[in-house]
C-alpha cells in the first residue's frame, strides 16, 4: 500500500476538513460537557476514564470533529481494538520478532550474523546488553527506545538500521510516525511537544490527538464510519478507490483486486499497474487521453479524484450497464501482513469488528 503518499495527502486536507466537519447542535457544549459525554461512552474497564475523556475531547475539539455520539463511539472503538485503552500497548513476542529484523537488515546490508550478534552484546546505556534489552521489550515504545540508542551509540547500528526506526506505528491508536510528523511540520499539532514527535505519539494525549487527526482529518462523503475504519487501515480514500475499482471491473470483465491502488509506480518502459491498464482499455468509452487518465487517477488520495472526468465517466457507464446505481464505498480486499499478526485477518475484518465495538459504545451511551 503507498500509505506514505496516503498520509502526506491526508496531512494538507486536515485543515479544509475540519471547517466541513459540522458542529452541529452541540456546538455550543462546554469543555466540561464534552468531556462528561465522552466518558459515558468509555468502556466500564478503562482507568483514568477522566483523563482519557479529556484527551479525546480535546483532540476532537482541536479538529472541530462534531462530538455527536456515533463521532466520539468512533474514536473510541478505534483505540479499544487498536491498544484496549493502553498508552503503549504491550505486544505478544515482540522480542524475537525484533530480533528477527535486525537479523533481516544485517543480512540487507551484508552484514555476518556474527557480525550482527557481536553488536547487540555491547552494553547499553542502561548497563544491559542490546540483546538483553530487545528480549525484555514488551511494548513498541521500549523496542523504539532501543532502536533509537542503539543507533546513536553503535557505529553498526546505522548501518543496520540506516537511521530508520523500524518501529513505524505507536500509541494507543496505532498511528504511523510518518503521519504524526507530518501533522506536526503543517502547523497543525496544538500542543507543545516534549521530546521527538516519536515521543509525542507515545504519549495518550499525542497518540489519541494523531489518531482522531488520522480517522476524520479528510473530507469522506461515506455513508458510514465503517468505511472510514477501513481508510485508518489501509489508507485514506482506499473505500472510495475500491468502489472505483469496482466499477472498473464492472465495465471490462477484469477481475482486479479491490485494494484501493489506482496507480503503481512504474518508468515509462514498463506497464502500468492492474487497475491503470484497466481504465486505459476504455479510454475511447471515456473519451480521454491516457495522459489523461493517468493524471485523473493519480489523484487516489485526494477527495478531487471524484471530480475528475474519469471518475464520472467510469461511474455513468457502469451504473448504465449495470441497471442499478453502483455503490461509492466497498470495503478493500486487502490482506493485513505484520509480524505482530499471526493469523489471516483482511480490512474488512479490522473494519466490522471496529464497527461492531462503535455499536456497542452506542448502546453504552
Amino acid at each position: 500500500m503507498k500509505t506514505l503518499r496516503r498520509f502526506a495527502a491526508a496531512g494538507l486536507a486536515v485543515a479544509a476538513t475540519a471547517c466541513s466537519i459540522p458542529e452541529g447542535r452541540d456546538g455550543a457544549m462546554s469543555a466540561a460537557e464534552g468531556r462528561a459525554r465522552v466518558a459515558r461512552y468509555l468502556p466500564p474497564y478503562v482507568k483514568d476514564r477522566d483523563g482519557w475523556a479529556a484527551d479525546i475531547h480535546g483532540a476532537m475539539a482541536a479538529l472541530r470533529v462534531d462530538p455527536r455520539p456515533e463521532n466520539i463511539c468512533a474514536v473510541v472503538a478505534i483505540t479499544e481494538q487498536e491498544s484496549t485503552f493502553q498508552v503503549d500497548p504491550p505486544v505478544a513476542n515482540l522480542g524475537p520478532i525484533a530480533r528477527k529484523e535486525i537479523e533481516r537488515r544485517g543480512e540487507q546490508a551484508g552484514v555476518p550474523a556474527l557480525v550482527v550478534d557481536a553488536a547487540l552484546l555491547i552494553k547499553s546505556r542502561d548497563g544491559r546488553s542490546y540483546a538483553e534489552r530487545i528480549d525484555a521489550a514488551t511494548t513498541e515504545r521500549e523496542l523504539s527506545d532501543i532502536y533509537e540508542d542503539f543507533v546513536d551509540s553503535v557505529p553498526l547500528g546505522r548501518k543496520l538500521l540506516a537511521d530508520r526506526n523500524p518501529v513505524r506505528t505507536g500509541g494507543p491508536m496505532q498511528v504511523s510516525v510518518a503521519f504524526a510528523q507530518a501533522q506536526v511540520d503543517a502547523g497543525r499539532y496544538p500542543y507543545r511537544l516534549h521530546g521527538s514527535v516519536r515521543d509525542e505519539l507515545f504519549t495518550r494525549r499525542g497518540g489519541v490527538f494523531f489518531g482522531v487527526a488520522h480517522l476524520f482529518g479528510y473530507p469522506a462523503s461515506y455513508p458510514s464510519n465503517l468505511y472510514r475504519y477501513a481508510d485508518y487501515n489501509a489508507g485514506h480514500y482506499a473505500s472510495r478507490n475500491a468502489a472505483f475499482q469496482k466499477a472498473v471491473a464492472q465495465l471490462t470483465g477484469e477481475k482486479l483486486a479491490l485494494d484501493g491502488d489506482l496507480v503503481a509506480p512504474h518508468r515509462k518502459d514498463e506497464p502500468p499497474g492492474a487497475t491503470e491498464s484497466a481504465v486505459r482499455t476504455l479510454a475511447p468509452r471515456l473519451d480521454l487521453s491516457l495522459e489523461a487518465i493517468r493524471r485523473d487517477l493519480e489523484l487516489e488520495g485526494s477527495p478531487r479524484l471524484e471530480a475528475t472526468r474519469t471518475y464520472a465517466r467510469v461511474f455513468e457507464l457502469a451504473e448504465r450497464e449495470a441497471g442499478h446505481p453502483m455503490p461509492r464505498a466497498v470495503l478493500p480486499g486487502i490482506e493485513l501482513k505484520s509480524p505482530k499478526i499471526t493469523r489471516k485477518l483482511t480490512t474488512a475484518w479490522f473494519a466490522q469488528r471496529v464497527d461492531q465495538r462503535a455499536r456497542a459504545c452506542l448502546a453504552r451511551g
